[in-house]
């Protein structure tokens, strides 16, 4: 009796010790492709060299995390999300960041996202990206955190005209159309009756050359 349940003991730590070998460090249930999801401009082939994943490594031992922080290393992501897909894939999910606006630096202009990441640098700003004038064109200066805000606030009809932004404080944000016509914003307060009142007044006056709806309440052309 004793030797039949010794047999049994052994037999189930055989058991176990090979179901672990096989998941923690067999390539028997290693990674065997890596799927990409949500990328528009950043290449699949980049997102997977960025991983650092290697072919039939055991995919319960891939470090999750990491993963996540070597492909957020690309910056024109804004978040990934790392699965495991059994019997062999790993998923990573990806949200790119959204250019919004663009401002130069030396002969470049660099492009940034609504939080003022910058995402890229390029020889020209794209056409229909607004150029800011910032004093201090960084990352979580009021000024240009405000532009930002008010560039997302526009009106869909009223974006693509909007050729630049000017801040030289976080309540003086002044857009610049593309028809010549001026709007004076000022902070990011009330952003939705703004929006509104530009909207209809741009369409019903449209010999004006500059609107001022910083106020909502008393509002000022010229």
């Amino acid at each position: 009796m004793k030797a039949r349940t010794a047999f049994l003991v052994l037999l189930t730590a055989g058991v176990v010790g090979s179901a672990a070998w096989l998941v923690f460090f067999s390539p028997v249930l290693g990674v065997r492709s890596i799927e990409i999801v949500g990328n528009l401009t950043v290449p699949s082939e980049q997102i997977e060299q960025q991983a650092g994943v290697a072919d039939l490594h055991p995919l319960a031992t891939v470090n999750l995390a990491d993963v996540q922080t070597r492909v957020l290393g690309i910056r024109r992501l804004a978040t990934a999300k790392v699965d495991r897909i059994w019997p062999g894939t790993l998923k990573i999910e990806v949200v790119e960041r959204e250019p919004v606006a663009a401002f130069p630096v030396g002969d470049k202009v660099a492009i940034v996202d609504e939080r003022g990441v910058v995402i890229e640098l390029r020889a020209a700003a794209p056409p229909m990206l607004p150029l800011l004038q910032i004093d201090r064109p960084v990352e979580g200066d009021p000024a240009m955190m405000a532009a930002l805000q008010v560039i997302k606030a526009v009106p869909a009809e009223v974006a693509g005209k909007v050729r630049r932004v000017r801040a030289g404080t976080a309540e003086g944000v002044t857009l610049e159309l593309s028809d010549g016509r001026t709007v004076i914003w000022g902070g990011v307060d009330r952003p939705q009756e703004k929006a509104q009142i530009l909207t209809s007044l741009l369409k019903r006056e449209r010999a004006v050359t500059l609107y001022d709806v910083s106020s909502p309440d008393v509002v000022t052309l010229k």
